[in-house]
């Protein structure tokens, strides 16, 4: 695997094989701005447009090796951002549904996914805290913005067995039926509501 993937993830406890090999496939450098095109692979969160950001490849491995996922499952990413998470979740998972509210960031997001060549994750426009209820239960949901507490609804919209991992306030947390975990320090850009929801129905093309 290249370099990176050792000195920044490896070494520092991601050993979910499956995580390292989509970090190591999913081309970062698709969902960076082009004027942070060389800093793709810094260890480091890189800013986006209206305020946002991509967040740290060590972060988003964290994330991901938390949900455990095992190729089947439904995934709900709420804060599409670049659509690099959501790029990732596409090589780990079955189905993958995104929401992102603000629209010039949505398309965005399609257009680099569409270059990485995964077509089929659904983004779709809405605030992300109220899920997507239409297309819900989700097997998994990765948040990748800070809330002040666990929104409710995403609960709700988990399966039976479900994990959810987000920020709450400057902690990333493990939801599941055992309860809440935390798993490490992470400053995430805050999650906005207030928005209309996503359309989400099966129909919806986002």
């Amino acid at each position: 695997m290249s370099g990176w993937i050792d000195v920044q993830l490896r070494r520092r406890g991601i050993t979910d094989e499956r995580v390292l090999e989509a970090m190591a496939n999913v081309p970062r450098e698709l969902f960076v701005p082009p004027e942070e095109q060389e800093l793709a692979y810094a260890d480091a969160a890189l800013q986006l447009p209206f305020g946002q950001t991509i967040s740290q490849p060590f972060v988003v491995a964290a994330m991901l090796q938390a949900l455990a996922l095992d190729g089947s499952e439904r995934i709900l990413d709420v804060g599409t951002g670049s659509g690099y998470q959501a790029a990732l979740l596409r090589t780990l998972a079955a189905e993958v549904v995104s929401v992102e509210r603000i629209p010039e960031l949505a398309a965005q997001a399609r257009v680099n996914l569409a270059a990485a060549g995964l077509t089929d994750v659904q983004v779709l426009v809405g605030d992300g805290s109220l899920g997507v209820p239409g297309r819900a239960p989700f097997d998994a949901i990765a948040v990748a913005a800070a809330a002040p507490s666990v929104p409710r609804a995403l609960v709700e919209q988990l399966a039976p067995g479900g994990r959810m991992v987000l920020p709450v306030r400057d902690q990333l947390v493990l939801v599941s039926g055992s309860g809440t975990r935390p798993l490490l320090p992470a400053r995430f850009v805050p999650l906005v509501t207030g928005f209309p929801p996503p359309a989400g129905g099966k129909d919806a093309k986002g």
